[in-house]
This record gives structure tokens, C-alpha cells and sequence, in this order.
């Protein structure tokens, strides 16, 4: 693991903690804000809605749950094992996931340091028994498959009563104020759909540079067809006046 910060709580000020000074943008205070518009948070690189940390000088929004994030957890219920240290940016040469919702961690992260565990800081708000606005039960997070008791990409929220099940990845949204706000995260394509539309381009690109070469001897063709023809009918006119 790299970028570890010796973390301590932002300095708040003001009334209500309406403001704080933050490690990661020490040259403006951010402003406790609730704005019903999406935003990407500089901190953990996920999206957001409603309330957040803004710079009212620049374009800079952390989750609420990013700035005032603790340090380290203890005993937290996806990982009671372990410690959880908070990283600015999860180290390694290989890309780095989430064991919760399975999406990348390209920012914060709780990350443990004696194993491969390390999720975002919206999915370690997920406790293991939550109430969704969704569904009217309880529904428990389970790292493993109810039915072939293996574990998947990401977790699973499963409801003992109706076995009505939510990904983990979905329940993030009810978590970051999107499902509130009625927002729908844009969905960035896959490697395999970027990949595939290059070389599509490619492909239409090489189709047509054989088509133009083709018209285009096709078109010298034709105008080397009228010359001879013009040269041929010229001398003979020629020949004919010399006789």
C-alpha cells in the first residue's frame, strides 16, 4: 500500500460545522453544501448527490463521508478481522477493486494491511442490516451466495423474508443521495465496448480507403479510356483529309 495519510479529523469551524479545513484542498475551507445536482467526488472519484464538501473558489466536492472520514476502522462488519486504514489511494501494480460493490478504487479507500481487503468509503457505509427505501424489509449484506455458497463479484443484500435481493453496487445509491435525488450515475463502457468501437472505426476506415482507391482507378480508367478514344477519332480525321 502507498499514499497512507496520518490522518486526523477535519477542523471544523463555524456553526452547525458548516465549514472545515481539509488535508486534501489546504488552500480553501469547503462548505457543507446540499445541492440536488449530480457531482464526481474529488476524494474517492465516485459520483454524489445532495449533501457534500464544496470549495466555493474552484470545482472541488468531497463526500460527506470522505471528509469527515475516520482514520482507521475497528471491527467494522464486512471486515471484523482486521483494521481498516484510510489510504488516499490504494497502492499495488495491479487495479485494485472493491470487495463490497466491485468497482475500482481509483481514490480514498479503507484498506486492510495484512490482507487484499479494501473497499470505498460509501461502501463502508453499508452496514450489515439496513433498511432501503426500496423494500419494505430488513435486508442483511451477505459476502457469499445463498445458493452455491460462493462468493461473486460484489456483495449481495438479501431479505430473509421474500428473498428479494439488492447488489451492493445498487445500494451505494441510496447511500451517496442519487436514489434520493432521483439520479441515475452515467455508465462509463467497458474496455471490451471502447475496444470494440476502434475497431469498428478501423474497420469502416479501411473499407473506405478501398473503396476510394477502387473509384479512383476505377476514374482513371475511364478518363484514360476517353483520351485514347478522343486521340483515336483525331487521327482519324487526319487520315482521312491526307487521303
Amino acid at each position: 500500500m502507498e499514499n497512507q495519510r496520518n490522518l486526523r479529523n477535519p477542523n471544523l469551524t463555524g456553526d452547525n460545522n458548516q465549514e472545515i479545513f481539509h488535508f486534501s484542498h489546504p488552500q480553501h475551507p469547503l462548505w457543507q453544501v446540499d445541492l440536488p445536482y449530480l457531482f464526481t467526488c474529488t476524494g474517492c472519484k465516485e459520483y454524489g448527490a445532495g449533501r457534500r464538501f464544496r470549495c466555493r473558489t474552484c470545482d472541488f466536492d468531497l463526500h460527506e463521508f470522505c471528509a469527515l472520514a475516520s482514520p482507521s476502522l475497528h471491527g467494522h462488519p464486512s471486515h471484523e478481522q482486521h483494521q481498516l486504514v484510510f489510504f488516499i489511494k490504494p497502492g499495488g501494480f495491479g487495479r485494485s477493486r472493491c470487495d463490497i460493490c466491485s468497482k475500482s478504487t481509483k481514490g480514498y479507500a479503507f484498506c486492510c494491511t495484512l490482507c487484499n481487503f479494501e473497499m470505498h468509503p460509501c461502501c463502508a457505509k453499508l452496514e450489515r442490516d439496513m433498511d432501503f427505501p426500496i423494500h419494505p424489509h430488513k435486508l442483511t449484506l451477505l459476502p457469499l451466495c445463498a445458493l452455491c455458497r460462493r462468493k461473486r463479484f460484489g456483495r449481495l443484500y438479501r431479505c430473509a423474508t421474500c428473498e428479494y435481493q439488492l447488489h451492493a453496487l445498487c445500494a451505494k445509491d441510496m447511500v451517496n443521495g442519487l436514489y434520493a435525488h432521483g439520479i441515475k450515475a452515467p455508465e462509463k463502457p467497458s474496455l471490451f465496448a471502447v475496444a470494440a468501437r476502434v475497431a469498428s472505426q478501423a474497420l469502416i476506415g479501411l473499407v473506405g480507403a478501398i473503396i476510394e482507391g477502387i473509384g479512383e482507378g476505377i476514374g482513371e480508367g475511364l478518363v484514360g479510356g476517353i483520351v485514347k478514344t478522343r486521340e483515336g477519332g483525331v487521327r482519324g480525321r487526319h487520315g482521312n483529309a491526307s487521303e
